[in-house]
């Protein structure tokens, strides 16, 4: 009495999260896709993305996020070169990265994928297909600060 009984279970379902920086006024987009999600492995993204770009003594970035738990500065490895500044809680309008989402799941709406390796392929693709022309239009927000330096 007053115990909920045990039962085992399997979960039947496998994540692919698409992580992206993109620079607002541009389009110019980062991807990255991964199996999941977690302080450590955004730490460790931080590193390659500042890798990538050459962020350091001689390039300044930026980053704006959300509140999103992995994101938190508490404990988190911020390389040089890198600055983050957060947008308040519960205003995702206001991220130019959440317009990225629908762009990126377009070519899986209303279809069946088998596996995760065929989604993995199909989403690998349209990150490679989705230029800058593209993105721009749907991250350049009129209130976005203009870099004053080209990229």
């Amino acid at each position: 009495m007053g115990a909920r009984p045990v039962a085992l279970g399997h979960h039947r379902y496998q994540w692919l999260h698409v992580a992206a920086f993109v620079q607002p006024t541009s389009g110019e987009a980062v991807w990255y896709l991964c199996s999941g999600l977690s302080k450590p492995f955004f730490a460790e993204l931080l590193a390659t993305f500042a890798r990538e770009t050459g962020a350091g003594r001689w390039r300044s970035i930026v980053l704006v996020l959300d509140n999103a738990g992995w994101h938190g500065p508490e404990n988190l490895a911020v390389p040089d070169g890198i600055s983050l500044v957060f947008l308040p809680p519960y205003s995702p309008e206001l991220q130019p990265a959440e317009r990225l989402w629908s762009l990126v799941d377009e070519p899986i709406v209303n279809r069946h994928v088998a596996s995760l390796d065929e989604l993995t392929t199909v989403i690998a693709e349209r990150c490679r297909r989705l230029d800058a022309a593209t993105l721009e239009p749907h991250t350049n927000f009129h209130w976005w600060p203009k870099p004053t330096k080209p990229n």
